[in-house]
């Protein structure tokens, strides 16, 4: 399991874009709708360091109550269902069964650690991964 990305939610996209990458010095990646979750996401990079945020934005919530900003946590991981299992051993529940998003052949499924922060599980075809 390889940690890839924190995902927070954002009020505007264009103006949390801007923050990340102009006062932040972060890159841009990618931006994309996702229409069957009613939402747009981005990913902004650090140059240095590597390490990514998934800038979210959820078309239909207007607003945010206290702690609504994280998202989730992303792992990658080399076998999804495997993955799973070894969580869910581990007390972890699971909040939305493995899945891809239209045009995806990733394969995504979220857990709920014990705090109940969401967890994101993605598996790339092809893609190894360190295990731990």
């Amino acid at each position: 399991m390889r940690f890839s990305h924190t995902s927070i939610t954002v009020r505007d996209m264009d103006e949390s874009v801007r923050f990340y990458t102009q006062a932040l010095g972060l890159e841009l990646e990618r931006r994309r709708e996702i229409p069957e979750n009613r939402a747009e996401i981005a990913f902004v990079r650090d140059p240095l360091s590597g390490m990514r945020i998934e800038l979210t934005w959820w078309k239909e919530k207007k607003e945010l109550a206290e702690g609504d900003q994280l998202d989730h946590l992303a792992f990658e991981v080399p076998d999804l269902d495997v993955a799973m299992r070894e969580l869910q051993a581990h007390g972890a529940k699971v909040a939305r069964a493995p899945y891809s998003l239209k045009g995806s052949s990733n394969r995504i499924a979220f857990v709920n650690d014990p705090n109940g922060i969401w967890i994101e599980l993605l598996e790339r075809p092809g893609s190894a991964t360190q295990g731990r």
